[in-house]
């Protein structure tokens, strides 16, 4: 490990404010797939992570909003818990630097991709959530998500939701979504979807083939 990834845990460490009775759980969660050889990746983490992300989550949104109906509770539910909102606050947090990654895959950008980047933040709440419990966990969300969930008054609604009301609007039916090529590495892919709606279309790139139709309807929608 570089004296560069070193500081950025040592910092990491001191940003969660947690003192990790096993430390073996926040190497773990740090350590990329790429990098796993002989050690345990942090997929397993990420999967207990992304649980425990989606309980604090509505357990806070029930008590910030009390009034809402489920469906806008699921819509603001839904924007927190995207790849596309974990990834800035990764960053933000220092994990592109604290992510351990080959030197080769380190060189390429994979640490700031946002793939990586979210499924390390998820992974890291499934460490400190089998260390010291729900409390630990939801200190760190309270905080690190405090800026997100004040930014709208309104519930969110994705580009996908917005273009799919818009075309069932006008009789069109449902917008149609066609994968157009993935290419990268299997633990780094990057997807183009093409979406066709109202006659015309667009096309979006992303990490994910759900990342890539939003961007696609982004796309779409910034073209009307």
């Amino acid at each position: 490990m570089s004296l560069g990834a070193g500081a950025a845990r040592s910092g990491l460490r001191e940003r969660l404010g947690h003192d990790f009775a096993n430390p073996a759980l926040l190497d773990t969660a740090l350590t990329h797939r790429s990098a796993a050889s002989g050690v345990e990746s942090n997929e397993r983490l990420e999967f207990l992570g992304d649980r425990v992300l989606g309980l604090c989550m509505a357990e806070w949104l029930s008590e910030r909003f009390p009034r809402e109906r489920e469906g806008d509770l699921g819509k603001r539910l839904a924007l927190l818990v995207a790849r596309e909102s974990l990834a800035p606050i990764a960053e933000a947090m220092g994990l592109a630097s604290a992510v351990r990654v080959p030197p080769a895959e380190s060189r390429s950008g994979l640490r700031e991709r946002a793939n990586v980047l979210a499924d390390a933040l998820e992974a890291l709440l499934g460490a400190l959530y089998l260390d010291g419990g729900l409390p630990a966990a939801r200190a760190v969300i309270r905080r690190e998500w405090a800026g997100l969930m004040e930014a709208t008054a309104a519930p969110p609604m994705s580009a996908k939701t917005r273009l799919q009301e818009l075309t069932l609007g006008r009789g069109a039916g449902l917008p149609e979504y066609e994968a157009v090529s993935t290419t990268g590495p299997a633990h780094a892919p990057l997807f183009v979807v093409r979406v066709r709606a109202l006659g015309r279309e667009a096309e979006g790139m992303g990490e994910s083939k759900r990342v890539a139709e939003t961007s696609a309807a982004e796309n779409w929608l910034a073209g009307q």
